[in-house]
């Protein structure tokens, strides 16, 4: 009994020291668990993330830039290419509705300027007109395909100051002339040919009187349209008369 008595304050001061500063089996310490939760990023991995993040979007930007340089190629293509059949279909109108006078040149082409003289498209018809087409270089020094339309001519007279004016504008246009004016479309160059006995042939090679009082049974457009555009080259539109009929190249 002396032996338990001497013993017992000892054992129970022991066990209470262990529970008060031992934690039990499993715990971690409080201070180990405050130092997990609040650490953060490192700089490093900071530096990582903006990076990242820099690269995609970099790489969306170029993917959106690709898209929308993408979309304004094609809408320009669209443009052009309807500029081009706008154009060629008012040279076809031009063309059919050629209106041949008495002691007056139908068709005429210099090298330079095409004038015909054609039906007027206003309702009521107001006479005849006469129309240029040329080709001519803009301030900026590119080509540039144009047409003239004059007023309804109702004389021989006034039918010949029209003929002539549209050589002028040609040339060496006035004010008077650009009032009539209209700019088609960019072109390089051009040329004209006449479909007659059975063969295509150069106007400026048979411009005899009696040659440039008809009608040729053809006649061929041959353009050349600068790079950069929706078409690009040469082109050949060829024009068949309605009346005479003529054959196809």
């Amino acid at each position: 009994m002396r032996l338990l008595r001497r013993f017992a304050p000892s054992h129970g001061l022991c066990c209470g020291a262990a529970l008060a500063g031992r934690p039990r089996h499993g715990a971690a310490p409080a201070t180990a668990t405050a130092t997990r939760g609040s650490r953060g990023f490192t700089l490093i991995e900071l530096l990582v993330a903006i990076g990242v993040m820099a690269l995609i979007a970099i790489l969306s930007w170029r993917g959106l830039d690709g898209m929308v340089r993408a979309q304004e190629q094609t809408r320009q293509r669209a443009d052009d290419m309807l500029v081009l059949q706008a154009a060629l279909g008012q040279w076809g109108t031009d063309l059919d509705a050629l209106m041949p006078i008495a002691n007056t040149t139908p068709l005429d082409w210099d090298g330079q300027v095409l004038r015909l003289t054609r039906r007027s498209s206003a309702v009521p018809d107001e006479g005849p007109v006469v129309v240029a087409w040329t080709r001519r270089n803009n301030a900026q020094g590119a080509g540039e395909w144009l047409r003239w339309q004059s007023p309804p001519v109702r004389t021989r007279g006034a039918w010949q100051q029209a003929w002539d004016q549209a050589a002028q504008w040609a040339r060496t246009p006035g004010d008077a002339e650009r009032r009539y004016e209209v700019t088609l479309m960019p072109l390089d160059s051009w040329q004209i040919f006449y479909y007659r006995g059975g063969a295509w042939s150069n106007p400026l090679s048979s411009s005899g009187t009696d040659a440039q009082a008809t009608i040729p049974d053809g006649v061929r457009l041959q353009i050349v349209l600068p790079p950069g555009q929706a078409l690009a080259g040469q082109l050949t539109r060829d024009w068949v008369n309605p009346v005479l009929g003529g054959g196809r190249s």
